[in-house]
């Protein structure tokens, strides 16, 4: 019998600042939000940086903070099954201008 992966990666690809990232969990998990370099040193098992950790409510909703290659971990450390999940990125919608020409 295959042993189950320690964690579920998703790559977002390049997204920008302010972006809501919606993560759904079927059991408590642990979910972390990290840039390229974070994930790398992650994947590695060295040290890294994120944004998350326990997640109890789905779904989870995390911001990202900066323009950038953005990915999302659902990790099952510290219990005993990897949750099922799936991710979307929610951009911001675009701020249009406010018309400042007053009617003559």
């Amino acid at each position: 019998m295959k042993p189950s992966p320690r964690y579920k990666h998703y790559d977002l690809g390049q997204q920008t600042s302010g972006t809501t990232v919606e993560v759904r969990l079927s059991c408590v998990n642990n979910v972390f939000l990290m840039d390229q370099e974070n994930f790398a040193r992650y994947a590695e098992a060295k040290s890294y940086k994120a944004i998350g950790g326990r997640t109890e409510k789905s779904p989870a909703r995390l911001t990202i903070p900066a323009n950038g290659q953005w990915h999302v971990v659902v990790d099952k450390a510290g219990f005993q099954v990897l949750a099922n999940s799936n991710v979307r990125a929610m951009v911001p919608p675009v701020r249009r201008p406010v018309n400042s020409t007053a009617a003559a």
